[in-house]
C-alpha cells in the first residue's frame, strides 16, 4: 500500500519549523493539532458523551478525532465501517525535554541584578544552559479559568558562566555547578526587587490587563534556531529532538494514513508530557489518558468490555524516543559490537531488563514496517558496565497490557540545549511509522 520514502528532506525542514515553534510542551501539542485540524481531525471534548455529536465531531463516527489535555494529546482516526474490536497500531513519543522552569516566587535578584527563580526539570546537561540567549514560553492561566500561551521569543534572560580568572580549576578538575545557586538566569538590572514583575510582565506581553493571570506554568529555551550543519549539511542542530522529532513524525504519518478506508487497525498517535521526570500524572504514560481514550473510542463506537479486551490484545505500540549515536570522542561508552550512526537510519531499542519494552516478536514487527517502507535500521543496546536509561515503552506495555517496540533516532548531545541529528533520518523514520500504521 505504501511506497518506498514517502516522506523526504523536505519532512526535515518541516521538522525544524516545528522545534522552533514548540519551546514547550504546551505550544507543541498546539501545533500538532493545528497540522491534524488542516488534516480533516476534529477535537473532541473529555467532557462530552462520545456517543452524540460533540464539538462538531462525532467521536462515535469514522474520520480523525483528538484530545488535548495540557501537554499531551492522543489523535486517532477511526477507518470506515471499524468494528468495536479492531486493534490500534499507536506511536507514542513524549512532548517534554529538560530545561530551567520557573517557580512560584519568580522575582529574585541579588548585588544590583535582577533574576528569574527557577528549577531544574529533568536532567539536563546544566553547562549546554550557560551563556545562551534564552526566551521565556508556557502557559498562562486566568481568573476565569481559561489558558493562554505565551512565547517570548527573544534574548531575555541568561545564565552567566563564571569567569575562568575567578576559577582557575576549572580547566584541570571540569566545570561543577549547584543547582541551586549556580543556575539562576539573569534579566535585568535593579536592587529593587518586586514581586509580580516577571508576571506583569508576561501580561502585557500577552495584551493581558494587570492581575489577570493567577497561574502559570513557564519554562526558559534557547533563542537560537535550528539549523542545517556540515559540509554537505548531513546533520541538523536544534532544541528539544528530545523528543518532538518523534511528536511531530508521529503526526506526519498519522496524518498520511488517515483517509485510508482499508486499514486494518486503527491508527494512534500518543504524545505524554512529564516523561523526563517518570511520568507519573494525569498528562504522563503512567496516567489513565491513553486506556480512558481507547476504551471511550471502543464504547463510542457500541463495543463491550470484551471488544476491548480483544482490541488491546491484538494492539500494538512504537514508543518512538531518541537514542544515542556513537559518540566520536567516547566510543569506549557504547557496546562494542552495537555503534549507531546518524543517517543510518532509525534504531531498534532493546535491553534484557526491560528498561526498554521489545522482544522477539516485537523486533518482527518493527522489521516488516522498515522492509514495507524501504528503510533501513541500526539496533541499540547499553554498554553491559553503564546503566540503561528508559522511555515510556514499559511503561505503556505495563499499564495497558499491550504489546511495545521502543525504537528512535540516533542522536548526539542528548539533553543538551541544542541536540544533533542526521538531516536524513527524521524522514526515515516517519517513512517507517506510516508502513506501522497501515499494518
Amino acid at each position: 500500500m505504501s511506497a518506498p520514502h514517502r516522506l523526504d528532506r523536505g519532512h526535515t525542514d518541516d521538522l525544524m519549523t516545528f522545534l522552533a515553534a514548540s519551546p514547550t510542551p504546551y505550544h507543541a501539542v498546539a501545533n500538532a493539532a493545528e497540522r491534524l485540524e488542516k488534516a480533516g481531525f476534529r477535537q473532541v471534548s473529555e467532557t462530552d458523551a462520545w456517543d452524540a455529536e460533540t464539538a462538531g465531531a462525532s467521536a462515535s463516527a469514522s474520520g480523525g478525532k483528538y484530545v488535548l489535555r495540557g501537554g499531551a494529546i492522543i489523535a486517532w482516526y477511526v477507518p470506515e465501517g471499524a468494528a468495536p474490536h479492531t486493534p490500534y497500531r499507536i506511536v507514542g513519543a513524549h512532548t517534554d525535554s529538560p530545561n530551567l522552569r520557573v517557580k512560584p516566587l519568580p522575582d529574585t535578584g541579588a548585588h544590583g541584578w535582577r533574576q528569574v527563580a527557577v528549577e531544574i526539570y529533568g536532567g539536563p546537561l546544566m553547562n549546554s544552559w550557560l551563556d545562551r540567549d534564552l526566551g521565556l514560553a508556557g502557559r498562562l492561566t486566568l481568573r476565569d479559568g481559561s489558558t493562554r500561551l505565551v512565547n517570548v521569543d527573544r534574548p531575555l534572560l541568561r545564565v552567566p558562566q563564571l569567569a575562568i580568572h575567578l576559577d582557575r580549576a576549572v580547566s584541570a578538575e571540569g566545570l561543577k555547578l549547584d543547582k541551586q545557586r549556580h543556575l539562576q538566569p539573569i534579566w535585568g538590572l535593579g536592587d529593587d526587587v518586586r514581586d509580580g514583575d516577571l508576571i506583569a510582565f508576561l501580561e502585557e506581553e500577552s495584551g493581558l490587563g494587570a492581575g489577570q493571570v493567577t497561574g502559570w506554568d513557564l519554562m526558559t529555551h534557547s533563542v537560537e534556531a535550528p539549523a542545517y550543519l556540515g559540509r554537505d549539511k548531513e546533520l541538523v542542530a536544534g532544541p528539544r529532538m528530545d523528543n518532538l522529532l518523534s511528536v511531530h513524525a508521529g503526526v506526519a504519518a498519522l496524518t498520511a494514513v488517515a483517509g485510508g478506508s482499508e486499514l486494518p487497525y486503527i491508527p494512534v498517535l500518543a504524545a505524554f508530557d512529564h516523561e523526563e521526570n517518570g511520568s507519573q500524572s494525569d498528562t504522563g504514560a503512567d496516567g489513565p489518558l491513553l486506556g480512558g481514550v481507547l476504551e471511550r473510542s471502543v464504547f463510542a463506537r457500541g463495543g463491550s468490555y470484551e471488544d476491548r479486551a480483544r482490541a488491546f490484545a491484538g494492539t500494538v505500540c512504537l514508543s518512538s524516543d531518541t537514542g544515542h549515536a556513537v559518540h566520536p570522542n567516547y566510543a569506549e561508552r557504547h557496546d562494542p559490537t552495537h555503534h549507531p550512526r546518524v543517517n543510518g537510519g532509525p534504531i531498534l531499542k532493546v535491553n534484557v531488563n526491560n528498561r526498554y519494552a521489545t522482544d522477539g516478536s516485537g523486533r518482527a514487527v518493527w522489521a516488516a514496517a522498515c522492509e514495507k517502507a524501504g528503510v533501513p535500521f541500526q539496533s541499540f543496546v547499553s554498554n553491559n558496565s553503564m546503566p540503561c536509561g528508559t522511555t515510556i515503552g514499559p511503561i505503556t506495555a505495563a499499564r495497558h497490557g499491550i504489546k511495545t517496540v521502543d525504537i528512535g533516532v540516533a542522536i548526539l548531545s542528548m539533553h543538551s540545549v541544542r541536540e544533533l541529528c542526521g538531516a536524513d533520518d527524521p524522514h526515515l523514520l516517519a517513512n517507517a511509522l506510516v508502513a506501522f500504521l497501515e499494518g
